[in-house]
């Protein structure tokens, strides 16, 4: 009986859950799981995140041609519908669901991990790795993270609503060959491989990412969450919560205004929760 953790990742849709993925995959460090990715690049340099075994299986109908019946399953995606998940629930002797949305009920037979819903099998909380709650110096006033994918160039073609701001940019990994060449408007530009470093080192963080919100918060910079218009809007409930501001709509206005405002600004502190978290899905691995 095998363990595989499934991650919806992609040129399309980022790599948010990859990250927590990977963070989830490393507490549960002892137990043999092997992550599936839905893009084979990201598969070939999981290693970078410390994951020992990763296999891109391009779609994710494909997973029982890797799984066999009777396997065990950490699912982290939002394709499947409930036919879908109903079927997985009874192919896998154990199916934990990841889920992002407000709207999500919990199937029966299944796991869930949800930061918006408690109840019997649910585990209400967020994943952040720990190494973010160690507050570093922030040598970074101000930096742009737009998110790990951009295949429209959104970014290319809003950019002027940030260039008053000065801020610098961290790259993305799905980012086209030279695409920073485009991108004249900041002041500096981060390599991708310098995530960790640089989210944990920056005081104002604008980004499209829901993952890097977190880590932010956790480390003690400031963020700013932007809600892209090719994103779902997940995470509007749970960083409003938080005091997060949210930026829509490349309202260059809306913008100034958050940063006039940002010193008086009180948010609450990330939840602390990702022991709880790990202890539930390990609990039901094991």
């Amino acid at each position: 009986m095998r363990i595989f953790y499934y991650v919806h990742t992609g040129h399309r849709v980022g790599l948010d859950r990859f990250r927590r993925a990977a963070t989830i995959i490393r507490a549960l460090d002892g137990l043999e799981i092997t992550l599936l990715c839905s893009d084979y690049r990201i598969a070939s340099q999981a290693s970078r995140y410390g994951i020992k075994r990763a296999v891109g299986i391009d779609v994710v109908r494909n997973i029982p041609n890797i799984a066999s019946h009777g396997d065990k399953i950490i699912f982290d995606s939002d394709e499947a519908n409930p036919i879908m998940l109903d079927d997985m629930s009874r192919f896998f002797s154990t199916f934990i669901r990841i889920s992002d949305s407000p709207d999500t009920l919990k199937q029966d037979r299944e796991f869930l991990v949800s930061p918006y819903l408690e109840g019997e099998g649910i585990c209400n909380g967020v994943v952040v790795d720990e190494s973010y709650f160690q507050t570093e110096q922030k040598s970074h006033d101000r930096v742009l993270f737009f998110g790990d994918d951009d295949y429209e160039e959104d970014l290319y073609r809003y950019q002027k609503s940030f260039g008053e701001f000065e801020f610098d940019l961290l790259e993305g990994f799905y980012w086209f060959y030279g695409y920073e060449k485009k991108l004249d408007s900041f002041k500096a530009i981060f390599e991708e491989e310098s995530y960790d470093e640089t989210i944990k080192s920056t005081d104002i963080l604008l980004t499209a990412s829901p993952q890097a919100v977190l880590e932010s918060l956790a480390s003690g910079g400031r963020p700013i969450y932007m809600q892209r218009n090719d994103y779902p809007e997940d995470h509007l409930k749970l960083f409003s919560s938080l005091e997060v501001p949210i930026f829509k709509n490349y309202d260059k206005k809306l913008l100034s205004q958050i940063m006039r405002n940002l010193s008086k600004q009180k948010y609450k502190k990330c939840p602390k929760n990702t022991p709880l978290v790990i202890k539930f899905i390990k609990n039901r691995l094991t």
